[in-house]
């Protein structure tokens, strides 16, 4: 991980915690500085994800303010700048998986199109249900090759899949491509998510990749429609 990126995740967790005041400005960069021993420049990119997150905003002449709606709402709050996962979006929160489906399949071929491999290369096949401090969240369903994403077994799919790829296999994630779209609720979804037949959900279709551009993940995430936002963040330059 770089200094910024540790940076970034270090201020990510202390406005979640409620470390800064939230009416008035966070430390200023060269306080920063200071503290994490490392240029100015290094602060500013790591204040930056925060601000394309929507987390932070900067008011000239007066210093970079916590926006209080980011950190008031009781919602996961996803943007369209971060491919994190759950465990990522929610470092403070407690979170529990239950494995619905796991196994082995050759793909079919709309997932082998998205992840381009051929349709006799074996994948994943997981659905899971995420629930955050003992309330079901969002059912998972995804798809990685076997062949570039080793060592998936039930101790790994109950902890991050991320966190597996990153640390223990040493890849880095580059970035995803999502639709986000609005659905009615299904069998899965009523059961597992406790969904009325009349409830929306929101589903995320999602290819994610890692910084050599090769595809890793094919993913639908269907969220119950009042535990989650999608933020879509617009920087005028």
């Amino acid at each position: 991980m770089s200094k910024y990126e540790h940076i970034s995740n270090e201020m990510r967790r202390r406005i979640v915690e409620g470390v800064y005041p939230v009416d008035q400005p966070i430390p200023d960069e060269l306080s920063l500085t200071k503290e994490f021993t490392c240029s100015r420049m290094t602060v500013k990119r790591a204040l930056d994800i925060l601000v394309m997150e929507g987390l932070l905003y900067r008011k000239r002449g007066h210093g970079t303010f916590i926006i209080k709606s980011a950190i008031q709402d009781n919602k996961v709050n996803a943007t369209d700048r971060e491919n994190l996962g759950l465990t990522g979006l929610l470092k403070n929160k407690k979170i529990e998986t239950k494995l619905i489906k796991f196994d082995v399949l050759f793909p079919p071929p709309q997932v082998a199109a998205h992840l381009s491999v051929d349709d006799d290369t074996p994948v994943y096949h997981v659905i899971r249900l995420r629930n955050v401090e003992g309330e079901p969240f969002v059912i998972e369903e995804t798809y990685m090759p076997t062949n570039l994403i080793v060592g998936i077994d039930k101790s790994v799919l109950h902890s991050s899949i991320y966190s597996h790829i990153t640390d223990k296999l040493g890849l880095k994630i580059g970035g995803a491509h999502r639709k986000v779209r609005a659905d009615k609720s299904t069998d899965l979804d009523q059961e597992y998510l406790g969904c009325k037949s009349d409830d929306p959900v929101l589903e995320v279709e999602q290819v994610a990749y890692l910084n050599t551009g090769v595809p890793f993940e094919y993913s639908f995430s269907r969220h119950r429609y009042d535990k989650f936002v999608f933020t879509s963040v617009n920087i005028r330059k």
